[in-house]
C-alpha cells in the first residue's frame, strides 16, 4: 500500500497546542486500499491535532455515508456512519504499533501518516449485517424479499381436534410429566 502524501502531517514545524485538519473521503481513497466494498462514499474526518511537549494526540471524528449493498435483497442503499477515535503518539526507541491506541515512534521522526487509521475507522463503524431501511419497516418490495417469504419455513399449526393417539405414545408422555 502507498501512502498517500495528503495524510502526512509533519508535526516538527507546528507549534504546541490544537490544529485542526479535515479531510474528504471518497471512493478514490478505498481505491489504495483495495477496498470495494463501498458503491460510493462521503464521509468527513475531522482531526484535531494537540501537540504536546512529550506526546502528540490526535482525536478523529468521522461522519458521513456510504452507499453499500444490503445483506439480505443486495439492493444499494446510504447507510448514515458515525465514529470516534482517540490516537496517543510517543517517542521511543523504535516504531510500535501493536496497541491500537498508543502509536510509537522512534526518536527524530518528524511526520505521521493517518490514512490507515482513517481507513479502519470509517470501515469498522459498518455494521456487521447490512439491512436496507426498507426491508426493516416492510416499505421496499423486491423480487428476492418475495422468494425468500416463499422458501421461509412455515408455522405448523397442530389439529389434535378427534385425532385418536396410539396408546403406547400416551404411557409415554406420561413419564416425561410424572418427574
Amino acid at each position: 500500500m502507498m501512502q498517500l502524501k495528503e495524510y502526512t502531517i509533519p508535526f516538527v514545524g507546528l507549534k504546541q497546542g490544537l490544529h485542526q485538519f479535515e479531510y474528504e473521503i471518497d471512493n478514490t481513497f478505498f481505491e489504495h486500499f483495495e477496498y470495494d466494498e463501498f458503491n460510493a462514499a462521503a464521509v468527513k474526518v475531522d482531526l484535531e491535532f494537540t501537540k504536546k511537549t512529550t506526546m502528540l494526540e490526535l482525536q478523529f471524528n468521522v461522519t458521513g455515508t456510504v452507499n453499500i449493498n444490503c445483506d439480505l435483497t443486495n439492493e444499494s442503499f446510504d447507510l448514515p456512519i458515525e465514529n470516534d477515535f482517540l490516537l496517543v503518539v510517543k517517542f521511543g526507541e523504535e516504531y510500535n504499533d501493536e496497541n491500537e491506541e498508543l502509536l510509537i515512534l522512534p526518536h527524530g521522526e518528524y511526520e505521521v501518516n493517518v490514512q490507515q487509521y482513517i481507513y479502519e475507522l470509517i470501515v469498522l463503524a459498518l455494521p456487521q449485517k447490512r439491512v436496507h431501511p426498507g426491508v426493516k419497516d416492510g416499505t421496499l418490495h423486491s423480487d428476492i424479499l418475495k422468494k425468500l417469504e416463499e422458501l421461509s419455513p412455515k408455522e405448523k399449526t397442530e389439529n389434535n381436534d378427534n385425532k385418536e393417539t396410539d396408546p403406547r405414545w400416551d404411557k409415554l408422555k406420561n413419564l416425561l410429566n410424572d418427574k
